[in-house]
């Protein structure tokens, strides 16, 4: 291959540093699993190893070494469901005129930094979607933008985490919210106010502060959510849907429930997350399920539309990144680089394509998300 990229290294590394750095919350908020040496197909599987919680027992003194517990080393395996790219052509002739003006690398890393960008909102905006599909629960008012008044959604939405057994207090928990909230945020007079917010980097900078262990990332990827039309179902169950229950039956209503949606049940003041649409009358909630159990016939509602704010700690949330797979390793390209940004971990291959007087630059990329653990996601509604 012709080292064409060779030249254009700087400004490629550039567009990648630029926008590996900009306004996103959902990417650094996730753990990344990136690799810029392998490759990968959409509909590929990938795979994670885990280890199981451990149990204590019981110390007894003993001459013998004991054989200790047997661990089993678990992969958790999620799917590549992206393959996209953006396509850049060049003739002959742009390059030249580009030359006689501002320069063809200077508009090139410009175009390089805007494929990146598209690229890595796509990223964002899946991310955020798994994200509140796989929350546990919701606190707020859905249609009312949060912290209008005061932080308590802030100590709410940690209180599920906590409630659920989940991680708070290791420094990876974080809040991504969209601008309406970090604008109603940034107006509250006790963040504003150095004394009481303990620093003066919101009123000076606009920077949001950490909260309550969380930290605060604004995104404008940040999901509306639309309900489901469902209306007047009811509990389905010869006895109770007990607590921990999370496949619900339910008959009576009418119209859809799809994932997403917030319901509530009669008796029960907890906002549950729909896991799995309604079908053949049972919907799925995420764990851990019931709160509260649920008597038979006891009134579900679906809630309003909302703007899907997130409070979740980093191992709840996976972006698995890789470099587009290329049948045989090779094809047309004349020149090809794999970018990974040192601090995002976002991955991209860089391809050039020669033609009759005309080449085209591709920045590709494949990747696949996925929640899971819901009981370390709540959900703020907006």
């Amino acid at each position: 291959m012709a080292n064409i990229l060779t030249d254009l290294a700087a400004d490629i590394y550039k567009a990648a540093d630029t926008v590996g750095r900009e306004q996103v919350g959902f990417i650094p908020a996730s753990t990344i699993n990136a690799n810029g040496s392998e490759t990968a197909a959409k509909g590929d599987t990938v795979r994670a190893a885990y280890t199981r919680s451990a149990t204590a027992g019981d110390i007894a003194e003993s001459m013998t070494i004991p054989e200790g517990t047997d661990q089993t080393i678990d992969n958790k395996t999620m799917s590549i469901t992206k393959a996209r790219s953006v396509q850049i052509p060049w003739t002959g002739e742009e390059m030249l005129h580009m030359n006689n003006g501002s320069g063809f690398e200077t508009a090139y890393g410009d175009q390089l930094a805007q494929a990146m960008r598209t690229l890595t909102n796509e990223v964002e905006g899946d991310l955020a979607s798994a994200a509140y599909q796989g929350a546990s629960r919701a606190v707020g008012t859905a249609g009312t933008t949060p912290f209008s008044a005061n932080l308590d959604l802030v100590a709410e939405g940690r209180q599920i985490i906590v409630d659920n057994g989940g991680l708070v207090g290791d420094g990876r928990l974080s809040m991504v919210i969209n601008s309406s909230a970090a604008t109603k945020m940034r107006n509250l007079t006790q963040l504003q106010n150095a004394d009481s917010s303990g620093g003066s980097e919101l009123l000076r900078n606009g920077t949001l502060l950490n909260l309550q262990g969380a930290m605060v990332k604004e995104s404008a990827q940040v999901k509306a959510h639309t309900k489901g039309t469902g209306a007047n179902y009811v509990v389905n169950n010869a006895a109770t849907e007990l607590i921990g229950q999370t496949v619900i039956t339910v008959d009576g209503g009418t119209g859809t429930v799809v994932a997403g949606d917030c319901v509530t049940f009669a008796g029960d003041t907890n906002i549950y997350v729909v896991q799995s649409a309604l079908a053949g009358g049972d919907l799925v909630l995420n764990s851990k399920g019931l709160i509260q159990a649920a008597a038979n016939d006891a009134a579900m509602t679906v809630g309003n539309d909302f703007a899907a704010n997130v409070m979740f700690h980093q191992s709840a949330v996976e972006l698995a990144m890789r470099a587009p797979a290329v049948a045989g390793g090779s094809d047309a390209a004349v020149d090809a680089m794999l970018v990974q940004d040192p601090f995002s971990g976002l991955v991209f291959e860089i391809r050039v394509y020669k033609g009759y007087r005309k080449q085209m630059i591709e920045v590709a990329a494949t990747w696949g998300v996925k929640a899971w653990k819901s009981e370390n996601i709540a959900l703020i509604l907006g």
